[in-house]
């Protein structure tokens, strides 16, 4: 398994690995061993080791959106991480290498198409990025997320949606009465941007919808400050605290389940959980995304009636607590968001592309899907 840099890379690659391991441990004849390769970034050094696979951390940086001396200095990194890759499947042996995209992805795909490995590429968004598009040429097989995406691929495409972790399918409708619960998340990392805005209107928001509880995760170099924000915001307008702010949430379904609404980034994991969840959502799509790709994605909710867009350069107090408050005065608007929001999930994502990794590793698939 090939993931590593961001969550939207991580995740649907553990979600994968993590039902191959079901397999095996259901099948008693066939044992998957499974290990990962990724960067030297914090997240993958604490996911997935956390999820009890082995990960072995290389060099890699991107290329997409760099400019100047930096991109040279990234561009001269490539041949080590190739070499650092190459090593590890020279020693590992795999009968198949599945990438989730992102940079690491680039010289290790590469290294196994040369190594003659079979590989398979999870390319989870609308829009395919700039990694996924440079070893297109190189994979056998594509698990697309999307509709759009598989057209770009041809033949090596198979629409299996984005795979996410099993909870998020099993969590229940709520239902919708006061008092009110807003999830807001700007994706593993914080988005400074929806931090200070959604600071700025809750006052606001909790007058008018008295009792509003907040769920902030703000990323940890905002959250310090957001919490000092949170603070004096709430003295100054003499309201009773209501926030819950975290530099990160752990247990993203949790959260979620207390949700009547949530606001959020729009990358490609996210927006599928929250259409598994069958949450209603307001979507920020990170601008500086490559090939904007995280519009692309919030697009493809929207379109079906399951989600709301405020594009960032939109984004100010009035036009998010109008947005807001019309969702929350009408419970019938957000039953309706959400019931649209599970007609386009795919909950049998993970099942779909392990049978895909069956199939390249010469293995008769478990459940039988048409391949």
């Amino acid at each position: 398994m090939v993931a590593g840099g961001t969550g939207g890379h991580i995740y649907p690659a553990l979600a994968v690995a993590e039902e191959l391991r079901r397999r095996s441990a259901n099948d008693g004849g066939i044992e998957f061993q499974i290990e990962f390769l990724g960067t030297k970034r914090s997240l993958e050094g604490r996911v997935i080791p956390s999820a009890g696979f082995v990960l072995h951390a290389v060099e890699a940086q991107g290329l997409k959106g760099i400019r100047g001396w930096r991109r040279i200095q990234n561009f001269m990194a490539l041949p080590r991480s190739a070499i650092e890759s190459g090593m590890v499947l020279r020693k590992f042996q795999p009968q198949v290498v599945v990438g989730a995209g992102g940079y690491v992805a680039g010289p290790a795909m590469l290294e196994a198409a040369l190594q003659d490995i079979p590989t398979l590429l999870i390319e989870p968004n609308a829009q395919s990025g700039f990694t996924s598009r440079a070893i297109a040429p190189l994979v056998r097989v594509v698990a697309a997320g999307f509709a759009e995406t598989a057209v770009f691929f041809g033949d090596k495409a198979h629409l299996t949606g984005c795979p996410v972790r099993p909870v998020f399918h099993t969590l229940p409708p709520k239902e919708h009465r006061p008092p009110w619960t807003l999830l807001v998340m700007g994706g593993s990392q914080g988005s400074h941007a929806i931090n200070e805005c959604v600071c700025r209107v809750y006052p606001a928001l909790a007058r008018k919808f008295e009792g509003l509880k907040l769920i902030h995760q703000t990323g940890e170099k905002d959250y310090a400050v957001m919490c000092a924000a949170y603070a004096s915001a709430l003295k100054s307008e003499g309201l009773q605290a209501g926030v819950d702010v975290r530099a990160f949430i752990d247990d993203v379904p949790a959260a979620m389940s207390e949700a009547d609404l949530v606001l959020s980034r729009s990358g490609a994991v996210t927006v599928t959980e929250i259409a598994v969840a069958g949450k209603a959502a307001i979507f920020v799509p990170y601008p500086q995304a490559a090939d904007q790709h995280q519009l692309a994605n919030a697009r493809a909710l929207e379109r079906v009636g399951g989600a709301r867009i405020v594009e960032q350069r939109e984004l100010t107090p009035e036009r998010l607590a109008e947005e807001v408050g019309r969702l929350l005065s009408d419970p019938a608007a957000l039953r309706g968001m959400e019931q649209r929001a599970r007609q386009m999930a795919r909950p049998d994502a993970a099942a779909r592309i392990a049978d895909l990794v069956e199939k390249l590793a010469g293995l008769e698939t478990n459940a039988g899907r048409s391949l």
